[in-house]
């Protein structure tokens, strides 16, 4: 017989975890995306066979498409600048210097965090739509009649500038992401490099150009790609503003011809070539690793402490974002208070009333979407715990061959298009075992009595399985590996050494990442919108959705949906906030 020693059990453990990571990534998370590419290159798209580069060259071809690829690409790069400039000031003067409030204010810049652009989108139209009060403000200093005697209407931004209102409600949601991975960034550069600097005589401007910006650029990159991919592929919001000549927008709506046509295949495939290309040359340009840094001073004793007028301009500076920051989220709150037609030609509504939020918890179909996403939610949360723990594992305690592929994959999805993932899933539901006649085509998206729970259970967990291990990560970089490798030199398996001991001691970061893989799921928009098709199986975002079509009190039962989602992702944000401390930036970025 042979004998096992501990090394060679310790190596069979670790190849063990590595195999069993790697084959659920890449059968929920590879193979999805490569149907979705096969599938824009097949002759034949109903059976994905043959090969053909007519259905991507069509896409490029046809001016009604190259409109869409444009028009998205030219919504993503203005959200991506737009965010960048608001975050980017304010991380500098976090950073940098002491003023009153300081602490209060950096936490209250997060605040966009708890609405997704899609809700807040409900909010903003109310607020710029025709009759909204941004043109009753308007009104009431008398400045209406020259804005429209200068555009030659009355100011409508939904009807004029619909994409100017996307990407408004983008960036403000956005922003927080590039302002932590800044904020980081800056927090690692050696504050005696800009002294040195300074004492030579260099300005602030020539010192944040040439030393500041040049160190802090990988950071920024990072926070950037997020905003880029994220707004790229963004579904909800060009819906909610109806500017529908956006490739997401065309995909969602072309779902029905998936069985039949390429063209969506296509359109997807270009969207994710376009992803990765841009990415690319990002990273060539922009994202290289950063200059090294021979020491690291205390950042908190360099920071400069800012009085009297100098010290409210910083703090006013962080109220203007903050003010604009919450103006979606004022509009959904409103809506959702105001009676049916009593928000018109007005700054707020002229009537309010609390129905709204009892009617979404009633009606069978809000109610249904609230009891759908609570248990898709949970599973996913208890799913991407259970792996996001030996995906970290693997990270924080291998250093066997191939940990780094594991790593990439179970990063991939912060960075990856979630619209690429979500049409992925659709790819895999029309192919063996969930297709026609297939032993699971009961959960096939469009069989005639779907259940599409499982790949909305897949696809959640599937999105925010990078929060759980980077979360997990920041807890066992805190524990000593030395405690489980003496609890297994006491006899103590491996499986018992981790759940006896590592568990408890990374408890508190297991449940901050279980909350915000929870609380997001809750509010995931485009795997909602593209896997759910029948009312009954509608999660909360379809919910809200469906609702803003919906005549009458539709609007404001949507809002109040959002208002519980923002409390919801607020108590989750500032729990996992509590546990993380400073690694909460971190699980940001890419």
């Amino acid at each position: 017989m042979i004998e096992v020693t501990p090394k060679v059990s310790r190596a069979l453990w670790q190849y063990g975890l590595l195999a069993g990571c790697l084959a659920i990534l890449v059968v929920f998370l590879v193979y999805p995306i490569l149907l979705t590419i096969r599938g824009g290159f097949a002759s034949d798209p109903a059976r994905g066979s043959g090969f053909t580069l007519e259905h991507v060259l069509r896409v490029f071809k046809d001016p009604e498409t190259r409109t869409w690829l444009f028009n998205s690409l030219t919504l993503a790069t203005s959200t991506t600048i737009l965010a960048t400039v608001i975050s980017l000031p304010l991380a500098v003067l976090a950073a940098r210097y002491r003023f009153p409030g300081k602490s209060i204010f950096q936490a209250a810049i997060l605040v966009p965090m708890i609405l997704p652009p899609f809700v807040g989108a409900i909010g903003l139209r109310m607020i710029v739509g025709r009759e909204g009060a941004l043109n009753a403000l308007l009104d009431s200093v008398h400045l209406s009649g020259v804005i429209e005697s200068l555009l030659g209407q009355r100011l409508d931004l939904l009807a004029q500038a619909k994409g100017l209102g996307v990407v408004l409600v983008q960036s403000l949601s956005l922003y927080p992401i590039i302002f932590l991975n800044a904020s980081a960034s800056l927090a690692n550069i050696d504050p005696a490099m800009d002294e040195a600097a300074e004492n030579l005589g260099a300005g602030f401007f020539r010192r944040f150009f040439t030393i500041t910006l040049p160190l802090m650029r990988p950071g920024l990159f990072a926070g950037g790609t997020i905003v880029f991919i994220w707004s790229f592929t963004e579904l909800g919001t060009p819906l909610m503003f109806d500017y529908y000549r956006v490739i997401p927008v065309q995909i969602f709506n072309k779902l029905k011809e998936v069985e039949s046509s390429a063209q969506p295949y296509a359109l997807t495939v270009v969207m994710l070539g376009c992803a990765i290309l841009l990415y690319s040359l990002g990273k060539l340009v922009f994202g290289r690793a950063g200059y090294a840094m021979q020491t690291r001073a205390a950042r908190a004793a360099s920071e400069e402490r800012l009085e009297g007028t100098k010290g409210l301009l910083a703090a006013g500076v962080f109220v203007a974002v903050f003010a604009l920051a919450i103006l979606p989220h004022v509009g959904v709150i409103l809506t959702s208070l105001a009676r049916p037609g009593q928000w018109h030609k007005s700054m707020v509504p002229t009537a309010f009333t609390l129905s709204h939020y009892r009617e979404a918890l009633a009606s069978g179909d809000s109610f249904g979407a609230i009891v759908n996403s609570l248990k898709l939610s949970l599973v996913a949360m208890v799913l991407d715990i259970a792996i996001g723990i030996g995906g970290a594992l693997l990270l924080g305690r291998t250093r066997i061959i191939g940990r780094w592929l594991a790593v990439a994959s179970c990063m991939l999805p912060l960075a990856g298009p979630g619209l690429v993932m979500a049409f992925g899933y659709v790819a895999m539901s029309l192919r063996w075992p969930f297709g026609q006649d297939g032993p699971l085509s009961a959960f096939a998206i469009f069989a005639s009595d779907p259940n599409p729970f499982f790949f909305l259970i897949i696809a959640y967990g599937v999105r925010r399985l990078p929060y759980m291990v980077r979360s997990t990560v920041a807890g066992l970089e805190q524990t000593s590996g030395e405690l489980e490798e003496a609890a297994i030199n006491l006899g103590a398996t491996r499986t018992l050494a981790v759940r006896k001991v590592i568990i408890p001691l990374i408890l508190a970061n297991l449940i901050a990442g279980g909350l915000l893989v929870f609380s997001f799921s809750m509010l995931e928009v485009s795997d909602s919108l593209l896997l759910a098709q029948q009312t009954e199986d509608y999660p909360i975002t379809k919910a809200i959705w469906a609702l803003t079509d919906r005549l009458g009190d539709g609007p404001h039962i949507a809002s109040a949906l959002g208002v519980w989602g923002m409390a919801l992702l607020t108590l989750t944000l500032f729990a996992a906030s509590a546990a993380l401390g400073k690694k909460m930036g971190s699980i940001f970025r890419v």
